[in-house]
């Protein structure tokens, strides 16, 4: 197998990446101030922010789920135990040590088998539960007078703060694994959509023969003065 320089992740994928990071940094903010954590916005602007947030965010991850089944991207996020010892071992002991990162990217697999389970558990459990729970409390009017005592919209509004803070403490985890082996290196290929993975010679041959925008020199080899 060589290294190449690879395009993939698409004009979409890209999108739908940073549209969702800004939308979660915004319900974030937003969810912070109706629970009275800052006074940054006025109570009602931030309700208003916080529920038209949350449907651009549900119709963005119903577009998204569409894309990830209609090309066969979901496949990348199946979780497998081959190398998953290795990479909790780099995390957990050997990043400290400067050991090398024991999984190498390839074509079929973008991601290492730690990142797939933990992306698997947020798209499967916690984004699920995060917009369920929001729905359920933004149609409380409807259902309210089933609830005379008031228990089951706490209920859901505790569980939502839950989904809520397991999210954002997957959003730092997250920003502290980019700063690992460099935060640019980490960022850069979500930007432009290549990035330095293994092909096998059949691979590489296919791209040049029917996909040949999808490769291209890696810049520090077409400016070795940089």
């Amino acid at each position: 197998m060589a290294e190449r320089c690879v395009k993939v992740y698409s004009r979409f994928n890209r999108l739908w990446h940073w549209s969702q990071v800004a939308s979660i940094f915004l319900l974030l903010f937003s969810g912070a101030r109706i629970m009275g954590l800052h006074s940054v916005l006025p109570f009602g602007l931030a309700v208003m922010v916080h529920s038209f947030g949350a449907l651009a965010l549900l119709l963005l991850w119903a577009f998204a789920t569409f894309w990830l089944f209609t090309t066969g991207a979901w496949k990348q996020y199946l979780p497998t135990q081959a190398g998953l010892w290795q990479v909790m071992r780099f995390y957990a002991w050997g990043v400290f040590r400067g050991e090398p990162h024991p999984y190498r990217k390839v074509l079929w697999r973008k991601h290492n088998p730690l990142q797939a389970m933990a992306y698997l558990a947020l798209k499967i459990v916690l984004f699920p539960g995060i917009w369920i729970t929001g729905l359920i409390y933004l149609t409380h009017g409807f259902w309210q007078t089933l609830d005379k005592g008031g228990f089951w919209i706490e209920a859901v509004a505790n569980l939502h703060i839950l989904a809520a803070f397991a999210i954002a403490s997957f959003v730092i985890v997250h920003v502290y694994l980019l700063t690992i082996g460099g935060f640019r290196a980490h960022v850069r290929p979500m930007v432009t959509g290549f990035d330095m993975i293994d092909l096998t010679a059949e691979q590489e041959a296919y791209l040049q023969e029917n996909e040949p925008d999808r490769l291209r020199e890696p810049r520090h080899a077409a400016h070795p003065a940089e």
